[in-house]
């Protein structure tokens, strides 16, 4: 059951949900891949917010990762192993590439659910890698997909993980906290609406006409270096 721990009009998340991730990922199942599989094929080649990633490489990517953790081969989420895993599905259909990110989404849940939270933020950024495509396809509300309270709760608790500063964040769907508190320092403001909370802490672009943030930079809330 999620428990909240109130800071004034602020939520901090303080227990996990081990159902969580798998949410997300069926959600993106429900509704992403019924889009790619609309997509014409030369579309796959468009640059993503990713360095040197198309569209197809992120979803390569993602579909390996996923099974990785369907098959247990962990640990194995290392710069050079994402790589060879993008690299290892170059030559492969788009449908395969497809079918194999639609397996990763149905039968890794249940085993990041088991992982005690250890694989919760694989998750997370597998739902955030959704959104790196649909902004690549010009889709609108790119990090503003269903699912969107699931991940505004794993990011709560990866934002304490990765030790980034706390931060009691303003949203137009209510107000929570993020990061930890850091001795001498009062927590850091942001207003902002919830997919530019995804962008900054994930670090995509955010317009900087979107949010206001006092009290910490930008770079400090980025979780994935």
């Amino acid at each position: 059951m999620l428990r909240l721990e109130e800071i004034g009009e602020f939520s901090v998340i303080t227990a996990r949900d081990p159902e969580r991730p798998g949410r997300l990922l069926l959600a993106e199942r429900e509704t992403l891949l019924p889009m790619l599989r609309r997509t014409p094929e030369s579309h796959f080649d468009r640059p993503t917010s990713c360095p040197d990633w198309t569209v197809r490489e992120v979803l390569a990517h993602c579909g390996a990762a996923l099974v990785r953790i369907v098959e247990g081969r962990l640990p194995g989420f290392t710069p050079e192993n994402n790589a060879a895993d993008v690299r290892e599905r170059r030559d492969w259909p788009l449908g395969r590439v497809l079918d194999e990110l639609e397996r990763g989404m149905i039968e890794a849940g249940p085993v990041i659910a088991a992982a005690e939270g250890e694989l919760d933020v694989i998750a997370l950024g597998e739902w955030v890698h959704a959104g790196d495509v649909r902004e690549a396809l010009g889709r609108p509300g790119a990090y503003e997909s269903v699912g969107m309270d699931d991940a505004l709760a794993l990011l709560s608790t990866v934002s304490r993980e990765r030790s980034t500063p706390r931060v009691h964040a303003s949203t137009p769907i209510g107000g929570m906290v993020f990061g930890n508190v850091v001795e001498g320092r009062a927590p850091a403001r942001l207003e902002a609406d919830p997919g530019t909370v995804i962008r900054m802490y994930c670090g995509r672009p955010a317009d900087p006409a979107r949010y206001r943030l006092s009290g910490a930079t930008d770079r400090e809330l980025v979780i994935y270096g």
